[in-house]
C-alpha cells in the first residue's frame, strides 16, 4: 500500500477525504452552505468542495450587504491544462452569484525560486500566457485585479510586513521540511499570505474566501493567525477546500506536466486522441460482461472529469451515470460524450483567449 502524503509540494497514496477533515481540523461544506451554492458551478454544487474554515460568515456577511470578495492564485510554469482551471471556474461562479471582486496573483516568483530549470525569462512567458487563458475564462473586468510578483512589486511591502512576523519554527511547524536550497524560497510563505490578504490590503478590511485544493491549507491557517495580529487588524480569511483532479491515468491528483494531460492549447484531434489513449475507464474487460455488470463511474476518469468540470445539466449527468452503471453505455461511448464536451470547451476558449489580448490592461493592476 503507498503511503499518503498530503503536503503543499506533494500529494501521495489514497486520499481519504473525511480523514483530512479531521487531519487538517477543518469542517465539512453543510446542507446550509449546498443551499446557498445551488445555482453555482458543479465544483461547488457537487460535492467536489468539501470543507472550508469560515465560508458560512462568508456567505453571512454577503447578506447583511458587507464586502466579500474571493483570492485565488496561480503559479505558472507550465502552459494551462483543465485541472489548473478548478480554482478560477470556482471564482468567477462567486463573481457571477455574489457580484464580488476576485484578486488573481500570478506567483511567477515561487516558481523561479522551486523549479530548478525554470529561467526567469521563462517564467514571465508563462505568466504572460496564464493570464490570458485565466482573463478568457469571462471574469468582470470591473471585478477582476490580477498582478505578477515579478512586476507589481507593490506586493513586496506587505509581504515584508509579514515576513517579520513569521518565524522560522512557525514556518517548520506550518509545512514541515520545506522543499529547495535557495532563500527566495525560505522567504515565499511571506508573499503567499500576502497574497491572501491583499484583498484587505488593497480595499479595505473584509472576508475574503480563498478556494484551493486541500494540499495547500497550511498556507491558510498560517495567513489567519497573522491576519489578526496588532499590526494588520484583518479579517481572518475564510477558505474553500477541493477535492484533488485526477489524472487521465486514474492517479490521485493531476500534476503540471507529463502524457495524458489535457492542456487548453490543445486541438480537437489531440484531445480525441488523448482521451481515448490514456484515459482510465471504469467499463468491464469485455463488451459482454460490460452489458451484464455495467461501469464503475467512482473510478471512471471520463466520467468524474465530466461531473467535475464538463456537464452542467445534473439531469443529463444522472442520466449518463445510469445508463454507463447499467452497461447500457459502453466505455467507447463515454469517453466519445467527454471529447465533444472537452473540444466544445476548449474551441470556446481558444477564440476567447485570443481577444482576451485586447482587453489585458482592464484586468491588470499597475504600481
Amino acid at each position: 500500500m503507498t503511503k499518503t502524503v498530503i503536503s503543499p509540494w506533494e500529494v501521495e497514496g489514497d486520499i481519504d477525504y473525511k480523514k483530512l477533515i479531521k487531519q487538517f481540523g477543518t469542517t465539512p461544506i453543510s446542507d446550509f452552505i449546498n443551499n446557498k451554492l445551488k445555482d453555482c458551478h458543479p465544483l461547488l454544487r457537487r460535492g467536489i468542495y468539501f470543507s472550508h474554515r469560515d465560508f458560512d460568515k462568508w456567505l453571512k456577511a454577503h447578506s447583511e450587504g458587507k464586502k466579500v470578495s474571493v483570492i485565488t492564485g496561480r503559479g505558472p510554469s507550465e502552459k494551462m491544462h483543465i485541472g489548473h482551471l478548478v480554482p478560477f471556474l470556482v471564482a468567477k461562479s462567486l463573481q457571477d452569484n455574489f457580484g464580488c471582486d476576485v484578486y488573481i496573483p500570478i506567483s511567477d516568483d515561487e516558481k523561479f525560486f522551486v523549479k530548478k530549470n525554470l529561467s526567469f525569462e521563462e517564467a514571465l512567458k508563462y505568466s504572460e500566457d496564464n493570464i490570458l487563458d485565466l482573463i478568457a475564462l469571462g471574469f468582470d473586468p470591473k471585478k477582476t485585479f490580477i498582478f505578477q510578483d515579478f512586476v507589481y512589486t507593490d506586493i513586496y511591502k506587505y509581504a515584508a510586513r509579514i515576513a517579520k512576523r513569521i518565524t522560522y519554527s512557525t514556518a517548520k511547524a506550518a509545512f514541515g521540511l520545506t522543499p529547495g536550497k535557495n532563500i527566495g524560497w525560505s522567504f515565499y510563505p511571506a508573499m503567499q499570505a500576502a497574497h491572501i490578504l491583499f484583498p484587505q490590503f488593497h480595499s479595505r478590511k473584509h472576508i475574503s474566501v480563498v478556494p484551493v485544493a486541500i494540499d495547500q491549507d497550511p498556507f491558510i491557517r498560517l495567513t489567519r493567525d497573522i491576519a489578526t495580529h496588532k499590526d494588520f487588524n484583518l479579517e481572518k480569511p475564510a477558505a474553500l477546500h477541493a477535492q484533488f483532479v485526477p489524472s487521465l491515468h486514474g492517479g490521485s491528483k493531476m500534476s503540471s506536466s507529463g502524457e495524458g494531460l489535457i492542456f487548453l492549447s490543445d486541438d480537437a484531434k489531440t484531445v480525441k486522441k488523448k482521451i481515448n489513449k490514456y484515459a482510465f475507464s471504469g467499463g468491464q474487460a469485455t463488451i459482454e460482461e460490460h452489458r451484464k455488470k455495467g461501469g464503475n463511474t467512482k473510478v471512471d476518469i471520463p466520467f468524474q472529469y465530466l461531473k467535475m468540470l464538463f456537464e452542467p445539466s445534473d439531469e443529463k449527468l444522472e442520466e449518463i451515470k445510469q445508463e454507463y452503471e447499467s452497461g447500457k453505455m459502453l466505455t467507447g461511448e463515454l469517453k466519445a460524450i467527454l471529447i465533444e464536451k472537452i473540444n466544445d470547451f476548449l474551441k470556446d476558449h481558444q477564440k476567447n483567449k485570443i481577444e482576451a489580448k485586447k482587453n489585458l490592461d482592464k484586468f491588470i493592476l499597475k504600481n
